[in-house]
């Protein structure tokens, strides 16, 4: 009897079939594995298998959990992808390898002053709140362009966009609204897409796609 494939195999397969159908090589896809409120133990097996990019919504969840982790597998890139509070950007920046959450001036004063302190520079993309849902953080879509000379000016390190789309509505012109503003604004990065909609979202040119239940299973309530 054939062995079936294990989640990550069928999400990284089916990251290849949305590419290919967008006429893109699955090399520019980076997925990131959502392991936020997951063990080390639920962690292990994805590293194991080869995962590397992982993200996490909590910069103290993270301490707590990937010191030992990262021991085992040095090459691992960590992700926050949570809203980042100001006075925990030093601790950030010191933790992860990319932020994706960068949605305000005073984090954008933050973050430079961390990485002077720290003397390391985290590429970082900026939320945007294409759904007008400042329950979820993100920058008015409005405020982009003063967020992005800000950010510029002070030396921040741009990856590119980010967004949540609103639950329950479809998300696709969500994504390309992303997609445009991207392009428009010259940069390369577009942080979009989970669980359920990561090949809709890759097929709208996402770069980095967010998955958590898909790789996981539900999580325990």
């Amino acid at each position: 009897m054939e062995k079936a494939d294990s989640p990550l195999q069928q999400v990284q397969a089916n990251i290849a079939k949305a590419c290919k159908i967008a006429r893109r090589d699955p090399g520019d896809v980076t997925l990131i594995a959502v392991s936020k409120t997951r063990s080390a133990g639920a962690i292990t097996p994805l590293l194991i298998e080869g995962q590397r990019h992982f993200g996490e919504n909590r910069v103290q969840e993270a301490q707590e959990k990937w010191p030992a982790l990262r021991d085992e597998h040095p090459a691992v890139q960590l992700h926050l992808i949570g809203q980042l509070q100001s006075n925990k950007a030093e601790d950030a920046v010191r933790l992860f390898d990319a932020i994706h959450s960068l949605d305000r001036p005073s984090l954008v004063t933050a973050l430079a002053k961390a990485f002077d302190k720290v003397g390391r520079q985290v590429p970082c993309f900026v939320q945007v709140d294409v759904g007008d849902e400042p329950q979820k953080g993100g920058c008015p879509v409005a405020e982009l362009p003063a967020l992005l000379e800000n950010a510029r000016g002070a030396g921040i390190p741009l990856a590119g966009l980010m967004c949540i789309p609103p639950a329950d509505i479809e998300p696709a012109p969500f994504f390309a609204f992303l997609d445009t503003l991207a392009r428009d604004h010259g940069l390369v990065g577009r942080s979009m897409g989970m669980s359920g909609d990561y090949e809709t979202a890759i097929r709208l040119g996402a770069t980095h796609v967010r998955v958590g239940t898909a790789l996981f299973g539900e999580r325990d309530t």
